[in-house]
């Protein structure tokens, strides 16, 4: 798999840079809207949840406005996964010329994804480290950490974007099914609130789910200094790397019939 996709490395960058240009062509501002929808959307949150709500995390330990920021550092780490994840269903769909031509290696398809997904997920995230820097004064050396703790995630993400991708083809109600699935995921993730509020007989629903480790080590690593759950780091990339292989192999098998279908 890895061989495979190394090989094709500059078609690959190629196909992500036009997707990311894509998404905001005949746009005024164009890619400067990857700024400023993430630093409008932290302003909000800060508005929101600080100002009218006055909420504060957990035992009220933090600030209003560190309230915000975990927030944020919640949405910016799902939004990653939930904007491949809800793209992948319909991208072999979307480019049938790609698939009818016999040399195209239409595996990278959802890799475009995942590396769009991906420079948008880092934006948000540098406007986070900003606001972090601006409101403690500092930035917390952990935050060297940050790609290690989304690693798992990214190999999951691109795991089920390509098992995705070839049921999409097949079964094209699952267009409509993955965003509904994404969305409850969305909030049964600690993103809108901390582990220690969920039921004990309900916690089960956090140590099934990926994405809460994910979030939880990056605010660890990112706003509180801390390191992350290295355990689960290495649980978490070795899970991740099974399912990009399974989702890999799976996808090659069923890519035959991509033609016939569409």
């Amino acid at each position: 798999m890895l061989q495979h996709l190394w090989k094709h490395r500059e078609l690959t960058y190629q196909l992500t840079k036009r997707e990311v240009l894509h998404r905001y062509r005949g746009s005024l501002l164009g890619v400067f809207w990857s700024f400023i929808t993430p630093l409008f959307m932290l302003l909000v949150y800060t508005f929101v949840f600080g100002v009218i709500f006055r909420s504060r995390w957990g035992a009220g330990t933090t600030s209003q406005t560190d309230f915000a920021l975990i927030l944020f550092c919640g949405l910016s780490i799902f939004s990653i996964f939930s904007d491949i994840i809800g793209r992948a269903p319909a991208i072999i769909l979307s480019n049938p010329n790609y698939v009818k031509k016999v040399v195209f290696p239409v595996e990278i398809l959802p890799v475009t994804i995942l590396g769009s997904s991906l420079i948008h997920g880092a934006i948000s995230i540098l406007i986070l480290l900003g606001a972090v820097l601006i409101i403690h004064g500092s930035l917390p050396l952990t935050v060297l950490f940050l790609p290690i703790v989304i690693l798992p995630l990214l190999l999951v993400s691109i795991g089920l974007a390509w098992f995705l991708a070839s049921l999409g083809v097949y079964l094209r109600d699952i267009n409509q099914i993955v965003p509904v699935l994404v969305s409850a995921l969305m909030f049964l993730s600690p993103i809108f609130y901390p582990v220690s509020v969920i039921p004990e007989n309900l916690q089960f629903l956090y140590f099934i789910n990926p994405v809460s480790y994910v979030v939880e080590d990056a605010r660890q690593v990112v706003i509180w200094g801390n390191a992350p759950n290295w355990l689960w780091c290495m649980i978490g990339t070795g899970l991740g790397a099974a399912i990009a292989g399974l989702g890999y192999a799976w996808f090659q098998k069923t890519k035959k019939g991509f033609a016939d279908v569409i």
